[in-house]
């Protein structure tokens, strides 16, 4: 969630950071502004975007007189596709020297990077390879005094003013840690002619994790910055990111949501949202879902694409049944199903008999039917192709070796960690009902209980007294999950699986810098699990899709390993492991490390890596083959190719963070000989050549 000026300044003084006094104005307010602060003052555009005082967006007046008409001036902007909801007006400040400040937190370094300029202002990259210094903060051990001295020394500010600076950098340290926040940035910062620190600009953004735990954080949200379809998305809890097509798009589960949304942009059916319906689509929630496509008068037509997992497909059939009320839809709807009940649900739907519904058994079809369905007056959006590379060259043998073992078989003994919940209980069921050897379950002041002919302990301290574990598996809130991934960790249980999603970042960062030394393997968190096909699961996925074979599926997506692993059966190909690393910034095992334990791992003669849009997890797996010479066919699709700059698609680790990173990431595989699926139609094809 990204603040505006406003809001970041209203946070800042609560954290207690200087900052001017300041007021918000919105349209139709402007002729009775009487405020008590004196001329000049400047009138600030408030938008989610950079560049805002290049194009106008914040001007001085030094006559009250001018004031309305100013003001007005800023209400018409149009800033990079932003319109100016409001303006913050606040009085001149007297400036005897600017600096620049901020905290984020690094994905790549896994820390919080505390970042000093001795100059502010826009473009401070380009001031200079001396003006920037940058250290890294690790948690839980914080912000440390030497660091406050070094940033300090940097910005060569006088002896006397260090009380004030450090009380400043610490306030903003504290403030981060207590208010989830991702970005806390300060630019300028000035010092004033009588010596003082105010922030003369400020910018914030808030972990979603955190402001979902945090009611009072809903006090930040600027509606205005979104369109009225967002925020009825948002007020339903749906997932939702308009953008500039005419394709409806409603998915279920992130990772299908980007591949279908890629699908449509590459042929020339341009998606008008990104809509993930999550593992939730009762009727309330699919009737909010459909209302908020026939709303939205960009959306055309609807494409529904929905693989059955832990979902049943009859059910989402069901709810969309009680949604239409037998009435046809306002607008062509084309859905899709694959996966558990599908062929139910598409017989309800078939049921239905009415206009603008039309059935498709695959995307292929879904697909010819939106085209017959193309606006004529549609607009062109220009993608770039996808790219469409076969099995390169099997990078050559250079020597390298590793005991790394993956291990995990019929026989592993789990704990299930949170067993006497509603998702453990079911889930315990699931997986013994699949095969699994589950032999405790761990819920505090629950020990003594048995649950599904379990025992359950109090701690996983107890429980290894009594059993030998192999994996854990966590089923507990997040406000609870770092710790119970510690905990098992701290039990140096060789995996903890961890399925809870939307853990604060912050959270993660600490317990991945506490658990460093520690034998787990920790799988997540927001994963859903493992499955050795035939022989054991240890997570949500359902088991039909899987099928013993010769294949290693490795997925960010737990949809998108569902709907491929069913692709894979389909064709006879089967799988001999498949392991969801997990969709969050911060997770435990990664794709490297998952290879480590494949390159020994018999049963597996090729692999099928699916990733995601944001971070450097497929180019580190790229120059890792590259490095070692894995020998073994790799197979690789990237979903939200076609996702624009700087929109988070439903997993908190898709992200674009600049255009083109997304070249960069598929020529960088590539160049490792991996096979480039252009889409989920080409991975069974291109497998099944990989294994000739």
């Amino acid at each position: 969630m990204l603040l505006n000026e406003h809001k970041s300044k209203i946070l800042f003084k609560r954290i207690g950071i200087p900052t001017p006094e300041g007021l918000a104005v919105h349209p139709g307010e402007e002729d009775d502004f009487n405020p008590d602060f004196p001329l000049p003052w400047f009138l600030k555009s408030q938008v989610l975007t950079g560049g805002r005082g290049k194009a106008g967006g914040i001007l001085r007046i030094d006559d009250m007189a001018v004031f309305s008409a100013t003001a007005r001036t800023l209400f018409a902007l149009n800033i990079k596709g932003h319109s100016v909801p409001f303006i913050r007006v606040e009085p001149g400040a007297s400036i005897s020297r600017e600096f620049y400040i901020s905290l984020t937190v690094s994905r790549p370094r896994k820390c919080i990077l505390l970042t000093v300029g001795r100059e502010g202002g826009v473009e401070i990259e380009k001031l200079g390879a001396d003006n920037l210094l940058v250290q890294e903060i690790r948690l839980p051990g914080g912000l440390a005094p030497h660091q406050i001295r070094t940033a300090f020394f940097h910005l060569g500010l006088e002896k006397e003013q260090l009380k004030e600076f450090n009380t400043l950098l610490t306030n903003l340290f504290n403030g981060m840690l207590d208010n989830g926040l991702l970005m806390a940035e300060i630019n300028p910062l000035i010092i004033t002619p009588d010596n003082h620190f105010i922030a003369l600009d400020g910018k914030v953004e808030v972990d979603d994790n955190y402001a979902d735990l945090d009611p009072e954080m809903e006090a930040y949200y600027q509606r205005e910055h979104a369109t009225t379809e967002e925020n009825k998305a948002r007020d339903a809890g749906l997932s939702f990111v308009e953008l500039p097509g005419w394709v409806g798009l409603m998915v279920n589960g992130a990772g299908l949501a980007m591949a279908t949304m890629d699908l449509l942009n590459f042929s020339q059916l341009p998606a008008s949202n990104f809509l993930d319906l999550g593992g939730a689509a009762d009727q309330k929630r699919m009737e909010t879902a459909l209302n908020l496509l026939f709303d939205d008068a960009q959306a055309k037509a609807i494409f529904i694409n929905l693989f059955g997992g832990i979902l049943s497909c009859e059910k989402v059939a069901l709810a969309m049944k009680g949604a239409l009320k037998g009435k046809a839809p306002k607008k062509p709807i084309v859905a899709r199903m694959s996966g558990k009940d599908a062929k139910s649900g598409l017989e309800i739907l078939k049921d239905l008999n009415v206009d603008n519904l039309h059935i498709a058994r695959d995307m292929k079809t879904a697909i010819e039917i939106l085209t017959t369905l193309k606006p004529t007056d549609a607009q062109a959006i220009d993608f770039p192709a996808p790219m469409d590379r076969p099995v390169g060259q099997t990078p050559k043998s250079v020597g390298y070796t590793n005991n790394a073992v993956f291990g995990i078989d019929k026989d592993t003994p789990i704990l299930v960690q949170g067993i006497t919940g509603r998702e453990g209980q079911l889930h315990t069921r699931l997986m013994q009902e699949y095969g699994a050897n589950v032999v405790a379950g761990v819920t505090p002041f629950k020990g003594g209980q048995e649950v599904l002919g379990v025992p359950v302990y109090n701690s996983i301290a107890e429980a290894n007294r009594f059993h030998e574990l192999g994996a854990s598996i966590i089923f507990v809130p997040p406000s609870m999950a770092a710790d119970a991934v510690s905990e098992a960790a701290s039990n140096e249980i060789p995996w903890a699986v961890c399925i809870t999603e939307g853990i604060v970042q912050h959270d993660m960062l600490s317990t991945f810098e506490q658990i460093k030394n520690s034998p787990t393997r920790v799988v997540g968190p927001n994963t859903p699990g493992i499955i050795v096909p035939g022989k054991t699961k240890i997570g949500i996925l359902p088991p039909t899709p899987f099928t013993p074979g010769p294949v290693a599926i490795l997925s960010r997506s737990g949809t998108l390993t569902y709907e491929v692993a069913d692709r894979l059966t389909s064709v006879g190909i089967g799988q001999s492991l498949c392991v969801g690393i997990g969709g969050d910034p911060f997770i435990g095992v990664n794709f490297v490390d998952m290879f480590e334990m494949i390159r020994n791992h018999d049963e597996t003669r090729a692999v099928v890596v699916l990733g995601e849009i944001g971070g450097q997890a497929e180019e580190n797996l790229a120059k890792y083959v590259m490095k070692t010479g894995f020998d073994k066919p790799v197979i690789a699709f990237i979903a939200g190719q076609t996702a624009p700059p700087g929109k988070r698609l439903g997993h908190a680790g898709a992200i674009l963070e600049k255009s083109g990173g997304i070249k960069s990431k598929l020529e960088t595989m590539s160049k490792a000989g991996f096979a480039i699926c252009p889409s989920l139609e080409a991975v069974a094809e291109m497998t099944a050549k990989a294994l000739e």
